[in-house]
């Protein structure tokens, strides 16, 4: 079925506009905030999904709620950090004329102070996935720079065996110090693992289902 001439008319208007360079800035933040929004709710739905059933207590109508707060609140913080930072950009751009190095740190430090500034579960866990992508990027960059040597060997495999002995560490001793979710699925793996009454709760359940 063709579409209706008014309707062709105004895609065909639209496209000219999207086409349009004077315009390409402000419509690069719009369809930032856009990617922002779709990218969140891509990444955070199937994870709090799973993480909410599997750990969370509550009626199906309570984590279903749950869920959807979590994929709302990762969606909204991520376009808006898009936005804001796009926006920095261009603006610094335009103010002195070119783009310099400085202009992404600043607009993105400036966004993250406006979007992610509150300590919640989702920021944190943002802001933890983003800081070891830093930290491994930062390593590469300074053996690229010269700042450090490069390894004569892997280094991966001490790395692993860092973390991985902190992370155990921190959970057996300190563990009000790691973020909630990750307390809840060490709690799974390395606590729930030494409790069982018989076969059901040993194999096929993680704790005995109470009695009726």
């Amino acid at each position: 079925m063709a579409a209706p001439p008014q309707l062709r008319a105004l895609i065909l208007a639209v496209n000219a506009l999207l086409r349009k360079r004077r315009y390409h800035a402000a419509l690069a933040l719009l369809k930032g905030f856009r990617n922002g929004a779709v990218y969140g709710a891509k990444i955070r739905a199937p994870h709090a999904l799973v993480m909410t059933f599997l750990f969370r207590n509550g009626s199906l109508r309570e984590k279903l709620r749950a869920v959807l707060q979590a994929t709302y609140i990762h969606s909204r913080n991520l376009a808006c950090f898009v936005f804001t930072y796009k926006g920095l950009c261009a603006l610094q751009s335009r103010i002195q004329g070119k783009t310099y190095q400085v202009h992404s740190f600043l607009a993105a430090f400036l966004g993250g102070l406006l979007v992610f500034r509150e300590n919640n579960n989702i920021n944190s866990q943002v802001n933890m996935y983003v800081l070891s992508r830093v930290l491994f990027a930062l390593s590469r960059l300074a053996v690229e720079k010269g700042y450090i040597p490069e390894p004569k060997w892997d280094p991966f495999p001490v790395v692993t065996a860092v973390v991985w002995g902190l992370v155990l560490w921190l959970f057996e001793y300190h563990r009000p110090t790691l973020q909630p979710s990750l307390q809840s699925s060490m709690t799974y793996l390395y606590e729930d693992s030494n409790v069982w009454h018989d076969i059901s709760d040993f194999l096929i359940y993680n704790k005995s289902r109470p009695s009726k």
